[in-house]
């Protein structure tokens, strides 16, 4: 009894300070992140990192998010990479972590790792049009049309007057052969933007 007394004073001995070190740091750390994005605006990609740095908490899911951006933009894939995955494994149930992870590894051209990404955010939100849409092109320039139609029926099915969905899904069903389907949804396309070229090329293909 006395050791789960002590156990349990201890815990909230070191809850009390953690709270209170916050406390105590927010204003360094806000200003830190005010510094940031004065710089990050002037393209100071590396001064904008230098300045979350010197308050880094690995902990920290927005600083690792925002690291992970500041990385990629400055052209350090492989940083990126890893902020961007500290973040995600903070937040396991993160999309924008996820999202964030996806801009280096295609940037790194590692496609494997963007499917399996784009799958996670899926299987969470199965109904997440962006990262539908944004596998179906992955695919889609794979020239796996059977997997990319699958994507985009999707999105179309969620939004049928939406350009992009329509779009690709008329050239998807192209070159599977679906003549009559793809001349019906480029002509859609041509409701949303009359006079749409790529629209129009598809239509030219199939008379």
């Amino acid at each position: 009894m006395e050791f789960l007394k002590r156990s349990l004073w201890v815990a909230v001995f070191f809850l009390t300070v953690n709270v209170a070190f916050s406390q105590v740091n927010q204003p360094a750390i806000e200003s830190a992140f005010s510094k940031s994005y004065v710089l990050e605006k002037k393209s100071d990609f590396s001064g904008s990192m230098d300045a979350l740095k010197k308050v880094y908490d690995e902990s920290s899911y927005e600083m690792n998010l925002r690291l992970g951006w500041l990385n990629y933009n400055a052209g350090l894939f492989d940083e990126s990479v890893i902020f961007y995955s500290r973040a995600q494994k903070l937040k396991p149930y993160s999309e924008e972590a996820r999202f964030g992870l996806i801009l280096p590894l295609t940037a790194l051209g590692k496609w494997n790792e963007v499917i399996k990404t784009y799958d996670e955010i899926l299987a969470v939100s199965p109904n997440n049009t962006v990262a539908l849409y944004r596998l179906g092109l992955v695919y889609y320039g794979r020239k796996d049309y059977n997997k990319a139609n699958t994507l985009f029926k999707k999105v179309v099915d969620l939004y049928p007057f939406g350009y992009d969905g329509l779009l690709m899904l008329g050239w998807t069903s192209y070159f599977l052969g679906n003549s009559n389907q793809a001349k019906v949804l480029f002509n859609k396309v041509c409701l949303y933007n009359p006079g749409d070229k790529s629209a129009n090329e598809g239509l030219g293909l199939i008379k």
